[in-house]
C-alpha cells in the first residue's frame, strides 16, 4: 500500500509523507521495544533481587515517554498530511486531465473520473490518519519483538522465525481472495453509480415515457448486481478472515506447550516463561491488529490503484520539436479516422472518415454539410487535435497538427460547438475564459458581433449575471450567444463554428450569419451547419456522405450540378414554404 500510495503522489511531493513513516516507524519500533524490556522488568522482579528493577525500569518509562511523543507527533502529522494529499493528488489530476485526449473522456470514463476526483481522493486523505499507522505497527512492532525474543530465549526466536511464514502465506492467500472480491464489488458498485446518474440527468426523457425507478431496468439491474456483489463478499470473505485467526491461536498455542515444557525440564525459569508469555500475547495481538485493518488496507489499495491507473494513462503525444504554422490555411489529405485508433480486426468500428481531403484557404468561408453521423464534428476535433486521424494528415500554415505545440494550437483555433457548457460563475466570467486579458472595448465587441449585448440588457444583472451550473439559469439561445462571444473574443486566426445557430432566433441566427461572413475577411472560417441559410455566402461548400466528401463548390455550383446538396436545398425551401395556422395548413408565398 505504501508503495502505491509513493506512486499517486509523485516523488515530488513525497517530503511530508517521508517525515509521516519515519514518526510512525520510529513510534512502531519504541513500541515493541517497550515490550520487550517488560521481560526483563518482569524477570527482576520475580528472582530473588527485586530491587536490581530501577535500571530496568527506567528504561521502560523513557522508552514509553519517547513512544508517546513520536506517536502524538505522528497523529499530529497524519491529520495535517490529509488535506496536503488532497491537493497534490487534485492537482496531479487536473495536470492528467489536460495531458490525456479528449477521446478518453467517453460517458462512463468522464463518471469514473467524477469518482476518483470525489470519493477516492477522499479515501486516500483518510490514510495516513487512521490506515497508515496501524499498518506500520502491525509489521514493525512484531518485527521488533520477535528480534527481541533472541535475547531472552533463542528457540522461541527460531519457532517464531519457522511461523512466520506461515502465517504471511494465510494472511497473503486470504489478502488476495478478499481482493479479488473487493475488486467486483467496487466494479458492481461503479455501474449503480452510472446508472443512478444515467437516471437522474435523463428524468425530462423517463417521465415523458412514464419509467419510475421500478420500471428502469438498466438501474434495478445494476442494484441488483451491488447486492449480490456484497453478498458474495460476506460469505466468501468469512473462511480467509477465520483461517488467519485460527492459524494465529495455534501458534500460540504451540508456543506455550513449548515452553511449559522447556520450563518442566529446568531449561526455561519461571520468571522468564512468564515473561515471554506476555511478550508473546503482545505480538499474537500486533498480528491480529494486522487482519482486523487487512479490509480497510485493501480498499486503499485498491483506490491507489485505481488513481494509479488513470495518472499513468499514456497522455497526447506532443512533438519533441515544435513548429509553427506560416499561416492559418488549413489542410486536410487523405485524412482517415476511426474510433479505438487504427484497429482492422473482425469486429472493430467502421471508420468515420475515409481519405478525405480539402482545403481552407486563409481569410475564407468553408462550410460542411451532410446527414448526422457524416463525420462533420471529427473533422472539427482533428483540426483543433482533440483527436489524432489513423491515416493522413492534418495541417496549418503547412504544418502537421502534430508537430504544433499544445499551446500553439490553441491559440490558433477558437471553437464552438452545437453542445454549449458554462461554468457556474457570471457571463462575464465564462465569456473572459477566451480571453482573461481583454479589456472591456474587447468585451463589448465580442458582445455585439454574437448578439450578447442584447442579452445583457435584457437581464437585471447585465454582465454579472450568474448562469448556474452548466448555465441552466439561461436559455438555449443565450448560453449559445455567450459560447459565440467567447470563441470571437479569443480572436483565434482559425474559428470552427459546429452548429453554432442551432438555439438561435431567426434574427439572431441572421445577424450571426452577417457576422461570420465578415469575419471571413480576417479569419479562416469552417462553419459546419443544417441551416443551409446561414451559408450560402460560403467561399466553398463541402458535402459529406459517410465520411467522404461527395460534392464541393459554391452555392450556385452545387444547386445547378442538382446532387445532395442541391436535394437538402429543395427540402428545405419547401419545408419553408409552409407554416402551420389554427385548423388548417397554409402557403406561405
Amino acid at each position: 500500500m505504501i508503495r502505491q500510495l509513493y506512486r499517486v503522489v509523485g516523488p515530488e511531493s513525497s517530503r511530508p509523507l517521508n517525515r509521516l513513516l519515519v514518526l510512525q516507524c520510529g513510534a512502531a519500533v519504541l513500541e515493541g521495544v517497550a515490550h520487550a524490556l517488560l521481560v526483563p522488568v518482569l524477570n527482576t522482579l520475580l528472582s530473588t533481587d527485586p530491587e536490581d528493577v530501577w535500571p530496568w525500569l527506567a528504561a521502560f518509562v523513557l522508552c514509553v515517554l519517547a513512544h508517546t511523543a513520536l506517536q502524538g507527533a505522528a497523529v499530529s502529522q497524519g491529520f495535517a498530511a490529509g488535506p496536503q494529499l488532497s491537493r497534490v493528488l487534485h492537482r496531479r489530476m487536473a495536470e492528467q486531465a489536460w495531458r490525456l485526449p479528449l477521446g478518453w473522456f467517453t460517458a462512463g470514463r468522464t463518471a469514473e473520473f467524477s469518482r476518483l476526483a470525489g470519493q477516492d481522493v477522499i479515501q486516500v486523505m483518510s490514510t495516513p490518519a487512521h490506515l497508515l499507522r496501524p499498518f506500520v505497527t502491525s509489521f514493525l512492532t512484531p518485527a521488533t519483538l520477535v528480534v527481541a525474543t533472541f535475547f531472552l530465549d533463542v528457540r522461541i526466536a527460531l519457532v517464531l522465525l519457522v511461523c512466520a511464514p506461515v502465517l504471511f502465506a494465510v494472511q497473503a492467500a486470504s489478502a488476495a481472495a478478499m481482493r479479488r472480491l473487493d475488486l467486483g464489488r467496487d466494479a458492481a458498485i461503479g455501474e449503480s453509480a452510472d446508472r443512478v446518474l444515467e437516471y437522474t440527468r435523463n428524468q425530462p426523457v423517463l417521465r415523458a415515457f412514464g419509467r419510475t425507478v421500478e420500471g428502469y431496468g438498466a438501474l434495478d439491474d445494476a442494484l441488483a448486481g451491488e447486492a449480490r456483489a456484497d453478498r458474495r463478499l460476506i460469505t466468501r470473505s468469512l473462511p480467509g478472515l477465520v483461517s488467519f485467526s485460527v492459524a494465529t491461536r495455534i501458534v500460540f498455542a504451540l508456543l506455550l506447550v513449548l515452553g511449559v515444557s522447556w520450563q518442566l525440564d529446568g531449561s526455561l525459569t519461571v520468571p522468564t516463561l512468564l515473561a515471554l508469555l506476555v511478550l508473546l500475547v503482545r505480538l499474537i495481538d500486533s498480528m491480529s491488529s494486522a487482519a482486523e485493518t487487512g479490509a480497510g488496507m485493501r480498499i486503499a489499495r485498491n483506490t491507489l490503484d485505481r488513481l494509479g491507473a488513470f495518472l499513468d494513462a499514456p497522455p497526447f503525444p506532443q512533438p519533441a520539436q515544435p513548429r509553427r504554422p506560416g499561416d492559418a490555411s488549413v489542410e486536410f489529405t487523405g485524412v482517415g479516422f476511426r474510433h479505438g485508433g487504427d484497429q482492422r480486426e473482425e469486429g472493430a468500428v467502421l471508420p468515420v472518415l475515409k481519405s478525405v481531403s480539402f482545403r481552407l484557404p486563409e481569410r475564407s468561408m468553408t462550410a460542411l454539410v451532410g446527414p448526422s453521423g457524416s463525420g462533420k464534428t471529427t473533422i472539427a476535433e482533428l483540426l483543433a487535435r482533440f483527436r489524432d486521424p489513423t491515416e493522413g494528415a492534418v495541417r496549418i500554415g503547412g504544418v502537421d497538427v502534430r508537430e504544433i505545440a499544445a499551446e500553439d494550437l490553441a491559440a490558433q483555433v477558437s471553437l464552438v460547438f452545437q453542445d454549449v457548457y458554462l461554468f457556474d460563475g457570471t457571463i462575464e466570467e465564462n465569456v473572459r475564459i477566451g480571453a482573461p486579458e481583454a479589456g472591456p472595448g474587447e468585451l463589448a465587441g465580442a458582445a455585439a458581433l454574437s448578439g450578447l449585448d442584447r442579452v445583457i440588457e435584457e437581464l437585471p444583472e447585465g454582465w454579472a449575471t450568474r448562469v448556474g451550473e452548466g448555465g441552466v439559469r439561461l436559455s438555449g439561445g443565450q448560453r449559445q450567444r455567450v459560447s459565440i462571444a467567447r470563441a470571437l473574443l479569443k480572436d483565434a486566426p482559425i474559428l470552427v463554428l459546429d452548429e453554432a445557430t442551432a438555439a438561435l432566433d431567426q434574427e439572431n441566427e441572421a445577424l450571426f450569419a452577417r457576422t461570420v461572413r465578415a469575419l471571413a475577411e480576417r479569419k479562416t472560417v469552417l462553419i459546419i451547419a443544417h441551416r443551409l441559410s446561414t451559408i450560402v455566402n460560403a467561399d466553398q461548400i463541402l458535402v459529406l456522405e459517410a465520411g467522404e466528401i461527395a460534392e464541393r463548390g459554391t452555392h450556385d455550383e452545387l444547386i445547378t450540378a442538382g446532387g445532395t446538396y442541391a436535394s437538402f436545398w429543395e427540402r428545405r425551401r419547401q419545408a419553408h414554404g409552409w407554416r402551420l395556422g389554427s385548423g388548417a395548413v397554409h402557403e406561405v408565398s
